[in-house]
């Protein structure tokens, strides 16, 4: 379970929020009422792709994420510019490890200037934490 705290402290940054189950859990659901999940789906897969060691799972990996996400008409296309596109589209036939940096360095960027500060308006974002902070106030206050 998280607590009042910890719900507090994705506000921090989107890596705290990241970083954090429930608040991936949470932002992710935000994203999904936004249309948006793709950001952090494609940001999700190229931190797992960045972990793979074997060669043949990187081919694999690269050529998933392309597909799902980077091609024209992709079930999860995300926005990124024509040039970062290009560039990805030009290197995934020999992928490396970080053939998907730039494109993700650009969606972390978009959720950082523009879904993290809606999400934190959100009705979703209040409502977890003051879902907490009443749990902790009745914690303190046995008697209510």
């Amino acid at each position: 379970r998280s607590n009042a705290g910890e719900t507090m402290a994705w506000s921090e940054s989107v890596d705290t929020l990241l970083a954090n189950k429930d608040g991936l859990a949470a932002f992710r659901t935000f994203l999904k009422s936004e249309f948006s999940e793709e950001n952090v789906e494609f940001w999700l897969a190229c931190e797992d792709f960045k972990k793979t060691k074997s060669s043949t799972k990187i081919a694999s990996k690269a050529q998933k994420i392309y597909s799902d996400f980077i091609q024209a008409d992709a079930p999860k296309e995300i926005n990124i510019d024509f040039h970062t596109k290009t560039n990805i589209s030009q290197n995934i036939s020999e992928p490396t490890l970080s053939c998907f940096d730039d494109a993700q360095r650009s969606v972390y960027s978009l959720m950082a200037k523009d879904s993290f500060p809606r999400f934190l308006r959100s009705e979703v974002y209040k409502e977890l934490v003051k879902k907490h902070q009443d749990r902790n106030q009745k914690r303190r206050l046995p008697f209510l």
